[in-house]
């Protein structure tokens, strides 16, 4: 497939390329190298969503993670140059069962396969991923590496290769997928907002569809200043989802509160989400298997509304649905709650304008009931 191979993971000769899955509890999953060979580490999760895998792999927020894919066919619709969410693949590596031999999409350009080895991603396929599913759920999230070809050694030195691994409590990883230079997104039509969107992993259908409202995006740096921020003269603020601890980001929580203390609208997604908590004063924890897929319930608890949304974090906010909390900006409120677990899912500022959820409205592939929160945007900084 454009590098000698018959099938992923085959050579030509037709001799499988094996593989291997390594938990740090020494579980081991073998399997077929699926993409690049060779090694990669990071954190293991899955994902629950049966589409959108492009959209998955470019999510900056999966960056040092390594994706078991819950869905049992992969890659059926190949590869296109449209729908990646950032410049690249982020993901460290990528677990699948039975990967699509020949692609079939009118839109596809190459397989994934072929994709994963372009840009050097090792995977595994032939994995029963539902087995690996349940193991995460009843073990958490653990780092794990993926041993592809030449680099399969023992199984006690691929176990110790992963326990000497850095784990994700702790990670500070925004500054490796945040962009080095502030570049702007026109508005569709007359520009009516500038908003200042702080880059903690930001996906491209974020700005995207905030165009469509009419508004011009302005992209800044994870180090950005306020000095920074206020040079664009925005109209607004907005919190990017992003990887790793959100107990690491000092600055951006600090950035955060120098917007709230002048009143400017705010409004963060994911990542954003936990910042802009931290601000208000509330603690995070690490999930034991996080939420990650574009089929998870949300309840509004003011109304009781239900949205299916779609998420991808591990870390959340300490609190319960309704909670109201006295901070240094006056009121706020948890908004939104999980009804699967009770996890945190939006805040809610009284006395400034601000809010936030843990999921994503912008979600592509995945449900759009919450694409109206974009709206409430807008409403925000037209009452200012």
């Amino acid at each position: 497939m454009g590098r000698g191979v018959d099938r992923p993971g085959q050579r030509r000769s037709g001799e499988v390329t094996p593989a291997a899955l390594v938990l740090e509890d020494g579980r081991v999953f073998r399997g077929e190298a699926f993409g690049a060979t060779g090694s990669t580490l990071g954190e293991v999760v899955f994902c629950t969503a049966m589409t959108g895998y492009q959209e998955t792999l470019t999510d900056p927020s999966y960056h040092g993670q390594i994706v078991v894919a819950t869905a049992p066919q992969i890659g059926n619709t190949g590869w296109n140059d449209e729908d990646d969410e950032s410049g690249k693949i982020h993901v460290a590596g990528y677990v699948v069962r039975d990967p699509a031999r020949i692609p079939s999409n009118w839109r596809s350009r190459r397989s994934l396969a072929d994709e994963l080895v372009n840009q050097g991603i090792v995977g595994i396929s032939g994995v029963d991923t539902r087995t690996v599913t349940r193991h995460i759920r009843e073990q958490g999230a653990m780092r794990a590496a993926i041993f592809a070809g030449d680099a399969l050694t023992g199984v006690d030195s691929m176990v110790q290769a992963v326990k000497d691994s850095p784990g994700m409590t702790g990670a500070d990883l925004s500054g490796a997928v945040s962009t080095k230079e502030t570049y702007v997104v026109p508005a569709d039509g007359g520009t009516r907002f500038r908003v200042a969107a702080l880059d903690l992993g930001i996906k491209f259908n974020t700005p995207r569809m905030m165009a469509q409202r009419g508004i011009e995006t302005h992209v800044l740096p994870v180090g950005s200043t306020l000095d920074d921020l206020l040079a664009v003269e925005p109209n607004g603020v907005f919190l990017a989802n992003g990887p790793g601890d959100p107990q690491t980001q000092a600055h951006a929580i600090a950035l955060t509160q120098q917007v709230l203390e002048r009143r400017i609208p705010l409004f963060g997604i994911c990542f954003g989400n936990q910042i802009l908590g931290r601000a208000l004063g509330m603690g995070t924890y690490k999930m034991q298997y996080g939420h990650r897929g574009i089929n998870v319930p949300v309840i509004e608890a003011a109304t009781g509304r239900v949205a299916i949304t779609a998420q991808n974090h591990g870390f959340a906010l300490e609190g319960e649905a309704g909670q109201k909390l006295d901070t240094p900006y006056g009121v706020a409120e948890v908004s939104h709650y999980c009804p699967n677990d009770g996890t945190v899912e939006g805040l809610r500022c009284v006395d400034v304008p601000a809010f936030s959820v843990q999921y994503h409205p912008e979600a592509a592939a995945g449900p759009h009931d919450a694409a109206p929160l974009f709206d409430q945007f807008v409403t925000l900084m037209d009452e200012a």
